[in-house]
């Protein structure tokens, strides 16, 4: 099905931005990204805003950050520019009016003037004479007396594509040779009674402007591609574009919870929430590279080095592949621990200072503990953001510091009271305090000598110093916090009751 291109690759990404990013971008922007970083192409960024109800700047701008902070990096396209510039539809309206009246002096579109109203009245006959409903071709051959007495009725008519009456097949990338038969693509809408163009009319003609040779997309836009590959047939008869038409691979539906197609709504779909609880973008972006393609049969870790190198679309499985959140979670902790210690330093920091830990810039002693405590960590850490929880008690002032009420209760009973208050009388006199004396001083006092076992007995002192029963382990964690501010949490905590 996939064969190796023998002219320059251009692939496009064209999102809209509206609302906040979603995993299924993502996805389509890696295995675009991908495919055409393998085989030395051009990535072609282009921002479909002209659905002006809905987009939004911000939604422009969050779009571009994320595109960023995931790591793209594109040819063409906003902020960069280009030879087939603008890159913004809302920008070339000029260039969709221009072609819209070259589509329709050539014969391949037309003035429709039916009502909605007669549409659906239409719509329902076929349906209860058991043919599919779709535009009939009402306004196909209007004589110039029905023309004429639909604009003395003030009608305003919207632009109709021509469909061709023969079957459409292609040879999808993904899913081998696809045949839509005519009658079940009917005449479609290139532009609104106002003038406005309509996603079928500029995505196309942008394709065939800006040269795009290949479209890798979802399979929810599978049923309008047959229009799409009419019209490029077109857009070439009327001169527009090379009069080369794309190659298209539809990409595999990601299923959500219950089997159903993962929604952008859907909370597992939001993009910014991964950024907020702080997944890596090469973690999260190696998951989302599973859902339709493998580097290899028994292997799931991998860079995005290392997916350009092997990424071929014969690969890409049709089937549906099923968002799974802990699995996403479990990849994005391995690349956490491939990280150099310095590097994993480095990234927490912005989320200990979104926490009010750490001021900006970050003073040399914050950043020091933060280095130091960062091995302690890395092991135990699924995301960036859960450095806050782990090290936050040795960022925190002592006047701000505070035990998490559940955990007290569980643990600073009174019999945990009685082992904190132990702790403290054996760790008061310590000569060295150092990682292994704070050890020995703790397992002799409370384990050897007053019978505990190790949960029992670090489990109160761990509450006590770090105000979670959860965090890094708890002898580095008193040498870290030095032997003053040790002790007056043992004492402070010793006086609950």
């Amino acid at each position: 099905m996939a064969d190796t291109p023998t002219s320059p690759v251009r692939v496009r990404f064209c999102p809209s931005p509206t609302g906040n990013p979603h995993v299924g971008l993502a996805r389509a922007a890696l295995f675009n990204w991908a495919f055409v970083r393998h085989l030395g192409g051009t990535f072609v960024f282009r921002v479909e805003d002209t659905d002006v109800s809905r987009d939004s700047q911000e939604s422009y701008d969050t779009l571009l950050d994320v595109m960023r902070w995931l790591g793209f990096d594109w040819d063409e396209g906003p902020e960069v520019g280009g030879p087939f510039g603008p890159y913004r539809q809302s920008e070339r309206y000029d260039v969709y009016a221009d072609v819209a009246e070259r589509l329709r002096e050539s014969g391949r579109a037309y003035h429709c003037y039916c009502s909605q109203l007669e549409l659906d009245e239409r719509n329902e006959r076929a349906r209860a004479a058991g043919r599919a409903p779709g535009y009939d071709g009402h306004c196909r051959a209007l004589t110039s007396a029905q023309t004429d007495s639909y604009v003395a009725e003030g009608r305003k008519p919207v632009l109709r594509f021509r469909m061709p009456d023969s079957p459409i097949v292609f040879d999808d990338l993904v899913r081998g040779v696809i045949s839509f038969q005519s009658e079940h693509v009917p005449d479609y809408v290139l532009v609104r009674a106002n003038g406005h163009p309509l996603y079928t009319l500029v995505n196309p003609v942008d394709d065939a402007l800006m040269e795009i040779t290949h479209v890798l997309r979802g399979e929810d836009l599978l049923s309008s591609t047959p229009r799409q590959l009419a019209l490029y047939d077109a857009l070439a008869q009327i001169g527009v574009g090379s009069g080369d038409t794309p190659r298209f691979g539809h990409l595999p539906y990601v299923m959500g919870q219950g089997n159903k197609k993962l929604s952008k709504r859907d909370p597992e779909s939001n993009l910014l929430a991964y950024r907020d609880r702080g997944f890596l973008p090469e973690g999260l972006l190696n998951y989302l590279a599973l859902l339709g393609w493998s580097i290899a049969d028994d292997r799931d870790i991998f860079t995005m080095d290392e997916m350009v190198a092997a990424f071929t679309i014969d690969r890409v499985n049709p089937n549906p592949a099923r968002f799974d959140a802990r699995k996403c979670e479990a990849i994005n902790a391995v690349h956490l621990r491939l990280l150099p210690v310095e590097e994993l330093a480095r990234r927490v920091v912005p989320y200990l200072q979104a926490a009010g830990l750490v001021s900006e810039p970050v003073p040399p002693q914050a950043l020091a503990t933060v280095m130091a405590a960062a091995p302690l960590i890395q092991e135990r850490m699924t995301t960036l953001g859960e450095a806050v929880d782990m090290i936050g008690f040795l960022l925190v002032s002592e006047e701000d510091f505070a035990i998490q009420p559940d955990d007290a209760a569980q643990l600073l009973n009174s019999d945990g009271l009685e082992v904190v208050r132990a702790a403290y009388d054996a760790l008061s006199f310590l000569a060295e305090w150092d990682t292994s004396s704070i050890e020995a001083a703790l397992r002799t006092r409370l384990v050897d000598e007053l019978g505990l076992k190790p949960r029992h007995a670090f489990g109160p002192v761990r509450v006590a110093i770090t105000g979670r029963r959860i965090s890094p382990p708890l002898f580095e964690s008193l040498e870290l916090l030095g032997r003053e501010r040790s002790l007056s949490r043992l004492r402070d905590a010793a006086d609950l009751s």
